[in-house]
């Protein structure tokens, strides 16, 4: 298993060894005792699955706020995204930057997200399955995004999004979020 962190700290982009041969292919996707040695260390207790049909649906920038807030591990199991994580921790040298990588079904690739940051995706082609889990449980309560084309974030996405929710579509700007509460922990 190859762990290689971003230019975030933090955020790491994981890629498991894959074997296959003439039946398909085999790979350990997590394991706990790997990604420790690597210095990532989360205790999942949530495992969740999306399925986007169109090329261009975006979904993000989605976060949530302490107590409940979570650090994700993402990976594409269908098709192909470009992933984004976003640091938003107040204090942070890093807060309002962002890094994205392309995780697909072919490439295995996963991206490791710890807490305070926020996150989001678009689809690149049709029929797209995300596969991530989380360290803490889903709670409206907490609940909050950023909009996607936040000018001070600045992420590049690929392609322009063809679908959007209106959550996402009216999301505000990180500087009107006023009520972040992640620590930054140099």
């Amino acid at each position: 298993m190859k762990v290689t962190e971003t230019k975030l700290q933090g955020v790491y982009i994981v890629e498991p060894r894959v074997f296959g041969d003439a039946r398909g292919w085999f790979t350990e996707s997590w394991s706990e005792r790997k990604l420790a040695e690597a210095g990532i260390r989360a205790d999942f207790v949530q495992d969740n699955h999306s399925y986007s049909a169109q090329k261009g649906t975006l979904r993000g920038l989605h976060y949530q706020l302490n107590p409940m807030c979570q650090a994700k591990m993402l990976r594409c199991t269908r098709g192909k995204i470009f992933d984004v994580a976003v640091d938003i921790r107040k204090g942070s040298p890093q807060y309002g930057q962002w890094v994205g990588v392309e995780l697909s079904a072919e490439n295995h690739k996963q991206l490791f997200i710890p807490r305070g940051f926020a996150h989001g995706f678009i689809t690149l082609i049709d029929d797209v399955e995300v596969q991530y889990k989380a360290d803490n449980y889903y709670a409206p309560e907490c609940d909050g995004n950023i909009r996607w084309d936040d000018p001070e974030i600045g992420v590049e996405w690929p392609l322009a999004p063809v679908i959007l929710s209106d959550k996402d579509r009216t999301a505000p700007l990180l500087k009107e979020r006023t009520n972040l509460n992640f620590v930054y922990e140099g």
